[in-house]
C-alpha cells in the first residue's frame, strides 16, 4: 500500500522526538539561522507556531517550522533528513502545506552558488515566485547582524501589503523572543 506522509504537531520539549528533532536542525542549518534552545523551548505551545515533524507512515522523513495567521502561513525552518532524500518527500511536504488553503511565504539565501541555486530552483518547480523585495532577517542571536534573504511566495507574487504584513509579523512576532 501507499505510505500516506502526514505532518504532526509537536507543542512541548519534553516530547520524546524533540531531541530526535533538534538534532536535524542544527545539522541542517547554519548557526546564524537556528534558535537557540531556551527560545525554541519557550515558544513551541505558542498558538500560530507549528513545530511540525514530517512523516512517512511510520518514517520519520524531515520537520517543518511555521507560523499560521489569518493571511498567510510562513515557513521558518523545513528540512528533510539527509537519509531520506530523493523520495520527493521535500516536495510532498509543500504539497501537503498548500492544502492549507493559505498564501505561502518563506525565505531563502541569496542565489550566490550551486545549492543556493538548486535550492530556488526546487522551490520554483514547486509553484514558489521570487519576490524583489529587499529583505533582511533580524538576528537571532546577540551580536550578530540581521542577514538577507529572498523572500517566496506560493501561489503568486506577494503583494506590497501582504510583504508588509509579513515583515512586521516577523519582527514583532517571530522573532520576539529571540
Amino acid at each position: 500500500g501507499v505510505r500516506t506522509m502526514n505532518f504532526v504537531r509537536m507543542t512541548s520539549a519534553e516530547d520524546p522526538m524533540y531531541e530526535v528533532a533538534r538534532a536535524l536542525y542544527k545539522m541542517s542549518f547554519p548557526a546564524h539561522e537556528q534558535r537557540e534552545e531556551g527560545g525554541q523551548r519557550q515558544i513551541m505551545d505558542t498558538p500560530d507556531y507549528h513545530f511540525d515533524l514530517i512523516y512517512d507512515g511510520e518514517v520519520f522523513a524531515g520537520m517543518i517550522l511555521y507560523w499560521q495567521t489569518e493571511g498567510f502561513l510562513y515557513v521558518e525552518h523545513f528540512c528533510i533528513d539527509p537519509g531520506q532524500r530523493n523520495q520527493r518527500y521535500g516536495q510532498r511536504a509543500l504539497e501537503l502545506l498548500k492544502e492549507k488553503g493559505k498564501t505561502l511565504i518563506l525565505e531563502i539565501d541569496p542565489p550566490t552558488d550551486e545549492m543556493t541555486k538548486r535550492r530556488q530552483g526546487f522551490y520554483e518547480r514547486a509553484g514558489f515566485h521570487v519576490n524583489s523585495f529587499s529583505h533582511v532577517h533580524p538576528p537571532y542571536r546577540q551580536g550578530n547582524q540581521g542577514h538577507d534573504l529572498v523572500v517566496m511566495s506560493w501561489p503568486s507574487k506577494l503583494e506590497q501589503a501582504v510583504y508588509e504584513e509579513f515583515d512586521g509579523y516577523l519582527k514583532n512576532v517571530v522573532m520576539e523572543d529571540v
